[in-house]
């Protein structure tokens, strides 16, 4: 079995304990080669040991666990943030498809955590997750969410974003000049983009972006969007939608 070397960094010594008994318990492939109080151990701890994955409290003393990103200039190790539970940061995670623990830490989820870091293949784009990541948590706002496509990663632009239409166990995202295919269900969009008014659940299959309304038929209950896409309006949604629309 393929030991993965892990570095655990958070500032309250009982927290960095309680995470390598619960990995020495449950996760016997993951081996702890070193346990940091704050960003610049790490940072050192890193350099040195050179680990395949480094568990990371976000809220810490001079700099948040996010911030590892400025001190390299490639991410070449897996990051599992560990947090408190906070909904904000939760959303921030899920945007930038960014493996979290929340604590007290669930076993069966760390365990999850650890399989996904034996799956993943070395990831070219993890940078450039931390950053997005970094930038939603720093401004409270979210701009961008990561979309995998067959394999790749896509920072799509939430502005862009035309409609979300579901397709069984996946989704469509349908932008302004492409289409990506997403192996989450609707639910997963529309719980990530609820603190956006602009989007709204017409129907069980779509999620439309209001900015690009065109047309609405009342008759039919067909709504028209801007770059020539047509959905569907549930007969139980349409005075919320009618009401989404007048305000």
């Amino acid at each position: 079995m393929h030991k993965i070397k892990a570095i655990i960094v958070d500032d309250e010594e009982s927290a960095r304990d309680v995470l390598q008994n619960l990995l020495l318990l449950f996760c016997p492939n993951v081996e702890v080669v070193a346990k940091c109080e704050n960003v610049l151990k790490a940072v050192d701890a890193i350099n040195k040991e050179q680990p395949d994955l480094v568990f990371l409290d976000i809220e810490m003393p001079n700099y948040a666990g996010y911030e590892i990103v400025n001190f390299f200039e490639k991410i070449n190790f897996e990051i599992i943030f560990v947090t408190a539970y906070d909904q904000y940061a939760v959303r921030a995670f899920e945007i930038a498809a960014i493996d979290y623990l929340l604590k007290p830490i669930d076993i069966d989820r760390l365990k999850q955590a650890i399989i996904r870091v034996l799956q993943r293949q070395n990831n070219e784009q993890q940078s450039q997750r931390l950053s997005l990541l970094s930038n939603t948590l720093e401004s409270k706002q979210l701009k961008n969410i990561v979309v995998s496509d067959k394999g790749q990663q896509h920072i799509v632009p939430i502005v862009s974003i035309v409609a979300i239409e579901a397709q069984e166990s996946y989704c469509i995202i349908h932008t302004n000049d492409k289409k990506l295919v997403a192996s989450k269900n609707l639910k997963h969009f529309e719980t990530l983009l609820e603190s956006m008014p602009q989007f709204f659940r017409v129907h069980k299959s779509w999620l439309i972006n209001k900015e690009f309304l065109e047309n609405y038929s009342k008759s039919d209950l067909s709504i028209q969007l801007s770059n020539g896409l047509t959905t569907k309006l549930s007969k139980y949604k349409k005075a919320e939608f009618e009401a989404a629309i007048a305000s």
